[in-house]
């Protein structure tokens, strides 16, 4: 590149690609420890994959993106939300769920019961036994040094549970836990990344619950993406630059050139911070490239096929017929649905999630016809209980895997043989003057907001120390 007047790099102390909440967070703590910087973020927005929007004119917000915290072991956004002055809701989840079987009969279910064949819930109980044991058990910062980490790392998470369940209940169970909360499905995943996943989030029985503790405890109120708006609001005003995409990172002895998309905004900085998801290290060009084991975390890491339907009403008339909102469908594209209410603002929700396989082939259909197609089934599963549910106010759909410079959500995974290998063991490595957070290199809630606040924290400590010691 040839430097003019208008295109020479501003000098910076660090530069910081993505506006994301680890790539936010990582750059407040380096601003306020004295440091200058400037966030490069691709998109028209902060957040990455916190969006909230307006749930209809009768007010409130809904979440698009991310959507829960909790008050215990999610101490980091826990201590934002209390700092910025946040309302949180208590997640609903009284009264009965719905269960859509494959033959599409439904039936209600009290909640946090799992229906299952007769004779299967002894064998379920016991592989889940059998998880809970090797995420007792593995290392989070080391998860191949576990004695079956080989094991586990050879097959899929389908493999896995055909293993232990058997062809009838092994799939299904396997895709109730990948599909719901990574968007991919069993085969798509090692199954000692799941292990992994789940000691990450303090368990599986945490992750899938609502109650204190758990992975759906606290919504908020004044929507998730005000956690990155008010995180942004600490940096200096020309600190965040939107629409300006990292194309290429040059590195020197003493420093790295960034360039974007746009030769007259290309930055000279003595650190740099990349906030991206592995899979999306491909779209910059790192200079000297980066080590193999780096380059195939972008190679060999995918995201899945998450998206949200969000149906807002005039009232909550679910819970007037004693349902809690939750549905589960064994057909789809409709996998689960949450109540999403904020009563004080007159918000009544149900936010359906359309992922994985199901969803893939959902969104081969045009705009027009996913909304039909979810809106006819959300009315099956109520008519079958013999409910009519009311014409919603706002249908609401967001599709991750479209979002430019996102490309799914929420957080990408890995293959069998990629966490015991080289590049398992570089996913929180520097390179260089080049540092790499993000909610999947977190060891603490990774693919959650916590994660994702978590790791860029730790980024920003890597990038501190390293200016103390030169």
């Amino acid at each position: 590149m040839t430097l003019t007047d208008s295109n020479k790099p501003e000098t910076v102390d660090v530069v910081i690609v993505g506006a994301g909440l680890s790539g936010l967070r990582a750059a407040v703590k380096i601003h306020e420890a004295g440091y200058s910087v400037v966030v490069l973020e691709a998109g028209e927005r902060v957040g990455g994959k916190t969006l909230s929007v307006d749930a209809s004119h009768l007010g409130g917000k809904v979440d698009l993106g991310a959507a829960w915290l909790n008050d215990t072991n999610q101490s980091e956004m826990y201590k934002l939300a209390n700092d910025f002055g946040f309302d949180l809701i208590k997640q609903r989840a009284t009264g009965f769920n719905l269960h859509q079987e494959p033959d599409g009969k439904v039936i209600k279910l009290p909640h946090g019961t799992m229906p299952l064949p007769s004779g299967a819930a002894e064998v379920v109980q016991e592989f889940l036994e059998k998880l809970n044991q090797w995420v007792d058990e593995i290392d989070p910062e080391n998860p191949s040094s576990h004695p079956e980490a080989k094991m586990l790392d050879s097959l899929t998470f389908g493999q896995l549970g055909f293993k232990y369940l058997g062809p009838e209940l092994g799939p299904a169970v396997a895709d109730s836990a990948t599909s719901a909360l990574l968007g991919v499905g069993p085969d798509e995943v090692s199954a000692l990344y799941m292990v992994d996943y789940f000691r990450a989030g303090t368990g599986l029985d945490n992750m899938a619950s609502d109650k204190k503790d758990g992975g759906q405890y606290l919504r908020n109120r004044q929507g998730n993406q005000t956690f990155s708006i008010r995180l942004a609001a600490k940096l200096p005003k020309k600190a965040i630059r939107l629409r300006c995409p990292v194309k290429k990172i040059r590195q020197g002895s003493n420093g790295a050139i960034v360039e974007t998309a746009d030769p007259r905004h290309n930055f000279w900085a003595k650190r740099v911070v990349v906030s991206v998801p592995t899979c999306l290290y491909s779209t910059i060009a790192f200079d000297p490239p980066l080590p193999p084991s780096k380059q195939m975390l972008g190679d060999s890491t995918t995201l899945g096929y998450y998206s949200k339907t969000i149906f807002v009403f005039e009232k909550p008339w679910w819970r007037e017929a004693g349902l809690s909102g939750i549905i589960e469908s064994e057909t789809g594209p409709i996998y689960f649905s949450r109540d999403t209410c904020s009563e004080e603002d007159g918000q009544y929700s149900i936010t359906c999630f359309v992922v994985g396989d199901r969803g893939r082939e959902w969104s081969k259909w045009s705009s027009a016809e996913r909304k039909r197609i979810v809106s006819n089934q959300f009315k099956r599963i109520f008519s079958a209980v013999d409910i009519k549910a009311p014409e919603p106010v706002n249908i609401i759909v967001q599709e991750w895997t479209k979002q430019p410079w996102i490309w799914g959500a929420p957080s990408p995974v890995m293959m069998p043989g990629t966490l015991t290998s080289d590049s398992g063991k570089a996913l929180r490595e520097s390179y260089g003057r080049v540092h790499f957070v993000g909610t999947e290199t977190s060891l603490v809630w990774k693919g959650y907001m916590e994660g994702a606040v978590r790791s860029g924290v730790r980024g920003a400590e890597e990038v501190i120390q390293a200016f103390e010691e030169e």
